[in-house]
């Protein structure tokens, strides 16, 4: 996960809509389904889906009334103290 890419899905979210990123999502999945594709563009696809729920998350957060800065510090505390166990 990449926070400049979470930070700028949450501002996006923001702006617009979360159905749009829960779209997207719905259709990248969709995606992952197609026999031909390599694991270089499922990796990529995979990232793509993982920073996009990461951005649902944080912008949860932000909607109960932690400030921006502080859910994405959270966010990604949380992230990283799940892969190091």
């Amino acid at each position: 996960m990449k926070l400049p890419v979470i930070k700028h899905l949450t501002s996006f979210i923001e702006e617009n809509d979360q159905d749009f990123v829960l779209e997207t999502i719905e259709t990248l999945e969709a995606l992952t389904e197609v026999p031909s594709l390599k694991d270089e563009e499922l990796d990529v696809i995979g990232e793509l889906i993982s920073n996009m729920y990461g951005a649902i998350e944080v912008d949860k957060m932000i909607k109960e009334g932690t400030p921006k800065k502080e859910a994405l510090n959270n966010f990604m505390q949380r992230v990283l103290g799940s892969i190091d166990k």
